[in-house]
């Protein structure tokens, strides 16, 4: 019994050998069978189909003349032409495995993966002993989402020629694909192992080191890609996602200028996800750590320029100064300080290049956090001084030393003073004159060009509105966008997704709507996601549209139309989307149900819809400092609030000192937005799932990948991701979890 169990298993090893194109194998299983079982019919039949096959096969060759014809087509991207050209001379010539090799190629090229792996079959049935056709077929069975086929494809390429490193590359993103993370990483070392500076596998290794949780290990590897070559956008990319929430405890020179690099890229990274590393390196560096330990940055006799100096040396310190708000209140000190002494001093410095590069980052600095910093009435009247002075000289048709531009620049921006017109645009003075004369000037003209769904006329919208129009949220410089498009399927598996109606997988220019875009990090974003999209963003305020349509311009982006409209109004556009998305605006409006109404009518039946809303547990301390604000009657002005800030900041109460760890704390528009916006409602994820069931929405998961992996820990279901129940559960064991808010995806029921 024992004996005919393994015949039968032998007889389906070699049927599934034959369905593979391993003919060979194949004919070794039959003959040992017959070997053993003389008699086994299946067997003999099995052989002697092989044999036939082999010998109606050997017929000549094609004329090498209609082969180079082929070739020719196929170099110059004629798919089709081939196809048919192979198809024909494959019905002529059977047996020659090089016509089904272009065929099975050209195919591959199209996309038309069963064609191309029917092709490969045959070339494997009559070349048996070639390792690039079971190389081919398996990177077409991956293409399909075959990996079990794909990686025993590889792996008998690998048996036929065991040293091609590219074979071990497309086995690793294989077993990636399929789970086997660390099989996967073992591929990717032999892969090495034959080819040093295989970058590609350098990257991959790291990504699953990412996937893995184990950061600090993927940006050692990522380290050797960029040094093997120091433009791989994918390594920078990559490198990106590894430092989001990371921080060092040991210096690191060479990763201070693989991130310096990265913040000068201008989509490769949101320098706000990777801003909490960089600091860490940053103050670990003695010529910055001995500033911030110091009340006094005279403590050591130091003069300011040699402070300036000391730290114009940190290329990675005027970067992050230039390209985002600081959210450090140890490094902010130092900054304020910096700029009282430069001030106070500006008139008795002698003009350097590290003095104005730092005088550069520090204005950048001051413009990006809205000028947040307080500063003394003896600022106040020397500030008034140096702008009588500049005004004197422009009038005697000189121009002023750089130096006191950008001192003025660090405490206001260029462009409220009446005289920035009058400025000679050098290279001292160039990157913050477009910062905040050039650009907010593009965004005034812009702003009469934008169209109008409807006037607003809500009381709560309107209040909302007049916050955004003079506080855009946020001020940005750079983001991420995808290195290239992708489809809405390959969205939706990237971001494991729940899908509970997969035609919308098969949208292939989706319409997609940004209710709230603010100043346009998301809708840029989103638009650069989604492959062939078109994307409308709507918004309150002029001042973030104007915004977010300047940035989109100089980012290149096409397929972003603008709109101000109120939410309430969307019903008018008369049309619905593919996709909707609307985070952070929803806990804005009056009745954020109603709202969110609208934008589910806007959705089309089997639309995905992605969803940020505020939690009511996360927010317990902001609830408190909302309440104190009330209670104490302080106002929303600019000066009242950097007042309450600067209390905060002194304060050794918990609830107190606690805010300082969020980033909306170090700039005016997010600091108003955070403690004292108009309107605020928050939910918990039993509202949520009452109002899912009342729109008619599913939850398909949420998106911060993080936080899921967090919760998989200790939810190890594989249902347990898309089941709110359990998430409330754990919310309530982890209140912090939705600190920044809830962000989710939903679809809509047919």
């Amino acid at each position: 019994m024992s004996a005919n169990l393994s015949v039968e298993q032998s007889l389906m090893k070699a049927k599934s050998h034959v369905k593979k194109g391993d003919l060979g194998e194949a004919q070794k299983l039959y003959e040992t069978i017959i070997q053993k079982f003389s008699n086994n019919i299946r067997a003999q039949q099995g052989l002697a189909s092989i044999k036939k096959y082999k010998q109606n096969s050997v017929i000549q060759n094609p004329p090498q003349e209609s082969v180079n014809q082929l070739v020719n087509l196929y170099n110059q991207g004629q798919m089709e032409a081939v196809v048919k050209q192979a198809e024909i001379l494959t019905a002529q010539y059977p047996g020659a495995y090089v016509v089904w090799n272009i065929l099975g190629a050209s195919s591959h090229k199209m996309g038309i993966f069963d064609r191309a792996i029917e092709a490969y079959k045959k070339v494997i049935l009559l070349n048996p002993e070639n390792a690039d056709t079971f190389n081919n077929i398996g990177v077409a069975f991956k293409e399909q989402g075959k990996f079990d086929e794909a990686i025993e494809a590889y792996k008998k390429s690998l048996s036929l020629k065991p040293d091609n490193a590219g074979v071990y590359y497309n086995l690793g993103f294989a077993l990636r694909d399929n789970g086997k993370f660390n099989e996967a990483i073992q591929a990717y070392k032999k892969s090495i192992s034959l080819k040093p500076d295989y970058i590609d596998s350098y990257n991959n290794m790291g990504n699953i080191l990412q996937d893995q949780g184990k950061f600090e290990k993927a940006i050692e590897v990522f380290i050797i890609a960029l040094s093997l070559n120091p433009d791989y956008a994918e390594g920078y990319f990559n490198i990106g996602s590894s430092l989001k929430g990371i921080t060092f405890n040991k210096t690191n020179p060479c990763l201070q200028k693989i991130i310096t690099s990265l913040l000068d890229k201008k989509t490769y990274v949101r320098p706000n996800d990777i801003r909490n590393a960089a600091m860490s390196l940053l103050k670990l560096e003695p010529k910055l750590y001995k500033y911030l330990v110091s009340e006094n940055i005279d403590d050591e006799g130091l003069k300011i320029l040699e402070v300036v100096k000391n730290l114009s040396n940190l290329p990675l310190l005027l970067k992050l100064m230039s390209v985002c708000p600081i959210t450090d209140i140890e490094l902010e000190r130092l900054l304020r300080r910096i700029r009282a002494s430069l001030l106070s001093e500006i008139s008795y410095l002698s003009n350097s290049p590290e003095l104005l590069k730092f005088q550069s980052a520090l204005a950048l600095q001051c413009f990006t956090n809205e000028y947040i910093y307080n500063h003394s009435e003896y600022e106040d009247k020397a500030l008034e001084d140096l702008d009588e002075l500049v005004k004197l000289t422009i009038n005697n048709n000189q121009q002023p030393k750089a130096q006191f531009i950008l001192c003025l620049a660090s405490y206001k921006p260029l462009n409220h003073y009446e005289w920035s017109n009058s400025l000679l645009v050098t290279n001292e003075i160039k990157n913050v004159f477009t910062r905040q004369v050039i650009e907010p000037n593009k965004e005034t003209n812009l702003k009469k060009f934008l169209p109008l769904l409807e006037n607003v006329t809500d009381k709560v919208s309107s209040k909302v509105r007049e916050q955004y129009e003079s506080s855009p949220y946020p001020r940005w410089v750079n983001l991420r966008l995808h290195l290239n498009p992708i489809s809405i399927s390959k969205v939706i598996s990237e971001m494991k997704l729940k899908i509970f109606d997969n035609k919308i997988k098969n949208i292939k220019m989706p319409d997609i709507l940004i209710a709230g875009c603010g100043t346009g990090q998301h809708s840029i974003e989103t638009a650069a996601k989604f492959k062939d999209s078109k994307v409308l963003a709507v918004d309150l305020s002029t001042s973030s549209l104007s915004y977010a349509k300047r940035k989109t311009e100089e980012l290149s982006i096409k397929n972003i139309d603008y709109m101000q409209a109120d939410i309430l109004d969307l019903g008018k556009l008369g049309k619905q989307f593919d996709i909707v998305e609307s985070v952070g605006v929803l806990h804005h409006m009056a009745d954020p149900v109603a709202g969110w109404r609208v934008l589910t009518n806007c959705l089309k039946p089997g639309g995905l819809m992605k969803i940020g809303l505020y939690s009511e547990l996360a927010r317990q301390n902001i609830i408190k400092l909302r309440e104190e604000i009330l209670e104490t009657g302080i106002g929303s002005k600019d000066y009242e609030m950097k007042s309450f800030r600067n209390m905060l900041i002194k304060s050794d109460k918990n609830h107190h000192r606690l805010i300082l760890k969020s980033s909306d704390f170090y700039t005016m528009s997010t600091l108003k937005d955070l403690l004292f916006h108009v309107q605020e409602h928050r939910f918990t994820i039993a509202q949520i799932q009452e109002c899912l069931a009342d729109l008619g929405l599913k939850f398909c998961g949420f998106e911060t990948e993080t936080i899921v992996a967090d919760y998989k820990l200790t939810n190890t279901s594989e249902d347990d991701p898309y089941n709110l129940d359990k998430w409330h559960t754990y919310e309530v064991k982890h209140p912090e979890t939705f600190s920044g808010m809830y962000q989710f995806w939903c679809q809509k029921l047919a």
